[in-house]
Parts: structure tokens; sequence; C-alpha cells
């Protein structure tokens, strides 16, 4: 078992709940950086997650680099497709779409990344990705070309996600999406948690300390704050 995901299982064990920060590389500027980095480090942040639903940029291996010269948390990619994958980083979050029927996010993306990850060292750890319905269209909707699961329908939320243990996923990650107009709702949360046996992420939605707080009491293992960080990088420490 590897490194990042044992720490996670055992911070799971013993009810450590944990933050990761999710940097889209679209939306950062090399120049502002610094910044960036110093408000991360006076954060309570366990580890920073690096992707997006799409890139145009040519600077991802810098800002990855730039990251980790600076931070010690550990750096997981969190990409929307190949094209996102750094052997800069520590390890990657190795997503299949399970809320979709797209088969390019179910397996044709997977299968074309084997070739660049089996050139890396990075930690890979298989992770179900389940989007959920959040009042608008979110940019992985819009990208991925696939419907979210309707937010009052937590059993089959649950039940997707039981697939996804199934299949041999090692994370399941609840997620309204980027600029979601609102978060994963916490009886979804609570039901999927206490019915599953690997860690919960949950991310998307989420704009404030107390929103935070709110999906870590309905039982998600590591909440993700994305949105939130980028428009205010104050938002730790105001």
């Amino acid at each position: 078992m590897t490194t990042i995901y044992k720490q996670i299982l055992a911070a799971k064990s013993q009810k450590n709940k944990l933050l990761a920060i999710l940097i889209d590389p679209d939306k950062v500027l090399i120049g502002n950086l610094s910044i960036l980095i110093q408000k991360i480090n006076q954060s309570p942040a366990t580890h920073i997650f690096v992707g997006g639903s799409s890139f145009e940029g040519t600077y991802f291996d810098e800002i990855i680099m730039r990251l980790k010269a600076e931070i010690t948390l550990p750096i997981l990619l969190f990409p929307g497709n190949p094209s996102q994958i750094s052997d800069k980083a520590d390890g990657i979050l190795f997503l299949t779409l399970l809320s979709g029927r797209n088969p390019d996010y179910l397996i044709e993306h997977q299968v074309n990344a084997v070739p660049i990850l089996n050139k890396t060292n990075l930690e890979i750890i298989s992770t179900g990705y389940i989007l959920i319905e959040s009042g608008n269209e979110t940019a992985v909707e819009r990208v991925s070309k696939t419907k979210p699961i309707d937010r009052s329908k937590a059993e089959y939320a649950l039940q997707t996600a039981q697939a996804g243990i199934f299949i041999g996923n090692q994370l399941i990650y609840l997620e309204a999406g980027s600029g979601a107009q609102m978060a994963v709702p916490k009886e979804m949360i609570e039901l999927v948690s206490k019915n599953i046996n690997v860690p919960l992420i949950v991310g998307g939605g989420i704009r404030s300390k107390q929103e935070i707080e709110n999906a870590f009491s309905a039982g998600a293992d590591l909440v993700v704050i994305g949105t939130a960080f980028e428009n205010n990088i104050d938002f730790f420490t105001s």
C-alpha cells in the first residue's frame, strides 16, 4: 500500500479530518504564486490538489515545481484529462466519473493515461468521482458532457459509490462541481459515509469555514476547497 493513501487511511481510522486546497492551473498567475503559496502555508490544509476540467496553458510543471519547492504538503494531481499529468507531483487521483455514462471519462482517458503514468513515480490512487447536481451547470458537467446525480437521490449516490468500491476504487469523491451554487447535501454525505468503508472526499460549492465543518460533521474524511480560496486567498486567515 502506498504512502499518501496509507496516511489518508490512518487519518480516517483516527478520525482526523483532512483538508485539500484545489489549485486550478487555468486560474493561476505565475507572478502571483508567491502570495498564493504564503497563504497556503498559513492555512490548515493537509493536501494540495492540482488540476481542473480543462487546461490550455503550458506551465503546468512549473506551477507544481514552485509549489513543491515552498510547501511541504503532499501534492496530488486532480486531472480532467491525461494532458494534466506531471511527474513533478507526488501522486494522482486516478479518476473514474462514476456518475456519468460518457465512455471517455469511464475508461478512454484512463487507458490513454497509462503510457504517461508508466514513465513516472506518481502514487496512483483509484478514485470514484461522483458529480452531484448543484443548481447550475458546472465545468465538469459541461466538459464531460454528463449529467450529475439528482441531489435528492441520496440512495442512488450511495449505490453508485458502492459500485465504485466493488470495482476497486480506493476513495470516493462526492463533487458538486467548481463554482457550484449548492454544496453536496448533508444528508447525502451522511448516508454515503456511514455505508462505505473507504475514505470519503467532499468538494464543490463550499464557501465558508462553517460549511467545511458541516461537511466534516456529516462524515467527510477530506474536504476540498477551491473556488472560495481562489476568490479570496485570505479565506483561512481572515
